[in-house]
C-alpha cells in the first residue's frame, strides 16, 4: 500500500494570537481573572495563529451546541470538500474510483455524517464503502491512516480516503474559565487534511505503508476527552500528557521498530503530532531527537495551533514536500489521544 496524496484545506479566516486572545477575553465577559491567565499562556502554546471556522466576531452570537453544530456541518463539509478534492486530484484518481472513506472528527456531530454529505457532492461512487470514526481525538490522524492501510491491504485493487476535520473553535466554552479550557482556546485551530492509499495493485508514487500499531495504556481514560453535556463539548485535559510521553513513548516506539528489525538511528524523518511545547519537548527529549527532526511539527504549532487528528497529517506533508525524502528512506508517524493511548504508522519512500 502506498500513499498516493496529502492534501490540506482551512478556513479563509485566519488571526494572529493576540487577536484571538482579546476576543477571547471578551467573550468571556473581560473577567480580570480570565485576561491575566490568557496573557499568562499567550507566550507559553508556541502559536503565532490559527485559522477559525468562523470570523472572530461570530463567536459571541453563536452560541450553544445546537447553533455551533449546525456550523460544524456547514464548515466541516465545505474543508472537507476541498481537501479531499485535492487529495483525489493531487493522487491523479477520478472521485468515483474511490473504494473506501474514512471520515475522522471529534469537535461535531453529524447523522448523515460529514462524508455521506461529500457523496453527491464530489460524485463519490454510490457503491463507496464509508467508515466514520469519532472520539479517537488528536489520534484519529494517524490511527484512521493505518485503518485506510489495513483497508487497502485487504484490497489491493482498491483506493481508499482519509478525511479529518476539525473544528475546534466551537467547541469553546463561554462560561468555562478553567486551565483546561483556557489551555485549549490559546492552542487549537481549525483545518482538515486528506490522504489517498492506493493498493497495492495499482500505481503510486508516494511513500509505502509498511506497518502500525496501536498502544492502549490502561487506567488513564480522564487523561483527555471531552465532558459532553446539554452546553456541548467542554475539554478534559491532564497536565500529565508529557510525563505519559517520557514513560511510554520511548519502550513503544523501540518495541515497534525492533519488531521490523529496525532501531531509531535507522528512521530519517519523524512525523509527531503537534501537541503542544511540553509534548513536543516531551517527544524530543526522550526519543533522543533534534530540533531538525521536529522541525516541521513545531513549524504547524506555530503558524496553524493543533488541530487534533488533522495536525499529523499536515507534518507529514510537509515532510514530503520539504524534505523529499530519498527512496529507501524511512518515517515514524506518531500520535497521541483520548483513552490514553498511542498510534505508530511506519512507512518508507
Amino acid at each position: 500500500m502506498r500513499i498516493a496524496s496529502v492534501a490540506t484545506a482551512f478556513p479563509e479566516h485566519y488571526y494572529r494570537q493576540e487577536e484571538l486572545l482579546a476576543q477571547l477575553g471578551q467573550q468571556w465577559g473581560g473577567s480580570p481573572q480570565a485576561l491575566a491567565r490568557l496573557e499568562a499562556l499567550n507566550g507559553r502554546t508556541g502559536v503565532a495563529g490559527r485559522h477559525l471556522a468562523l470570523p472572530k466576531e461570530e463567536y459571541t452570537r453563536i452560541r450553544g451546541f445546537s447553533a455551533r453544530n449546525k456550523e460544524y456541518i456547514r464548515v466541516a463539509t465545505e474543508l472537507g470538500a476541498q481537501a479531499l478534492s485535492s487529495a483525489l486530484a493531487e493522487a491523479e484518481i477520478d472521485a468515483a474510483q474511490l473504494g473506501h472513506l474514512f471520515f475522522v472528527s471529534v469537535t461535531g456531530v453529524a447523522t448523515p455524517s460529514i462524508d455521506a454529505r461529500l457523496v453527491n457532492r464530489l460524485g463519490l461512487s454510490p457503491a463507496l464503502r464509508r467508515t466514520p470514526i469519532f472520539g479517537l481525538g488528536c489520534v484519529a490522524g494517524a490511527a484512521g491512516l493505518a485503518r485506510a492501510a489495513d483497508w487497502a491491504k485487504a484490497y489491493p485493487e482498491s483506493y481508499v480516503a482519509l478525511l479529518a476535520v476539525e473544528l475546534c473553535s466551537l467547541t469553546w466554552q463561554d462560561d468555562d474559565l478553567s486551565v483546561p479550557n483556557l489551555i485549549a482556546s490559546s492552542l487549537f485551530g481549525d483545518g482538515a487534511a486528506a490522504v489517498v492509499i492506493a493498493g497495492s495493485s495499482l500505481p503510486a508514487r508516494g511513500p509505502r505503508v509498511v506497518a502500525s500499531r496501536s498502544v492502549f495504556y490502561p487506567g488513564t481514560e480522564e487523561v483527555m476527552g471531552w465532558d459532553i453535556g446539554s452546553q456541548g463539548l467542554r475539554i478534559q485535559l491532564s497536565a500529565g500528557v508529557p510525563d505519559l510521553v517520557r514513560r511510554h513513548v520511548p519502550v513503544d516506539v523501540d518495541r515497534f521498530l525492533a519488531d521490523h528489525g529496525l532501531s531509531r538511528a535507522e528512521v530519517q524523518h519523524w512525523v509527531l503530532h503537534t501537541g503542544g511545547p511540553k509534548v513536543l519537548e516531551a517527544f524530543q527529549e526522550c526519543l533522543g531527537l533534534s530540533a531538525r527532526d521536529l522541525e516541521f511539527s513545531w513549524s504547524q504549532l506555530r503558524t496553524n495551533g493543533n488541530l487534533s487528528s488533522a495536525s499529523v497529517l499536515m507534518v507529514l506533508r510537509d515532510v514530503w514536500r520539504e524534505r523529499h525524502p530519498a527512496p529507501g528512506e524511512r518515517a515514524l508517524l506518531l500520535a497521541m489521544g483520548p483513552g490514553f493511548c498511542s498510534e505508530m504508522v511506519l512507512v518508507q519512500w
